[in-house]
């Protein structure tokens, strides 16, 4: 395990936490992209060295089979990531499509609901026992 690999992981990982953090969707959607990598990059690091193959040949102490399922691990997380930044490409074109707009909104019901949280804990905290 590179302690530099490493390193390039979590640095891929605090990008990807700034963009996900933004307001606008393509931000997002290349927020989770950034994250996925750090995942897969993370996942062939947990992996280890590379040996042998897994089915082929003798093995021994000096040289012995590479675990095959960090890799399996990664080629799924690669293809789930790329089923969801699909799905959420075509979320962002409808968004601009109805919207013209990229940035994405505050709720406001949920605006509602953290006033009224706030209105209950005021008067929670103003309760003497």
């Amino acid at each position: 395990m590179s302690p530099v690999t490493v390193g390039i992981a979590a640095i891929l990982a605090g990008v990807g936490v700034y963009l996900v953090l933004q307001r606008t969707l393509t931000r997002i959607i290349l927020g989770l992209v950034v994250l996925g990598n750090a995942a897969n990059l993370l996942l062939i690091v947990a992996g280890g060295h590379p040996g042998r193959p897994p089915i082929v040949g003798r093995f021994d102490e000096a040289n012995p089979p590479t675990d095959p399922l960090p890799q399996a691990l990664a080629l799924t997380a690669i293809v789930i990531s790329f089923g969801i930044t699909a799905f959420l490409l075509a979320l962002a074109y409808r968004s601009w499509v109805l919207t013209r707009d990229d940035e994405v909104e505050d709720d406001l019901e949920d605006r509602r609901i953290a006033r009224l949280g706030e209105q209950e804990m005021s008067r929670w905290w103003r309760r003497k026992p």
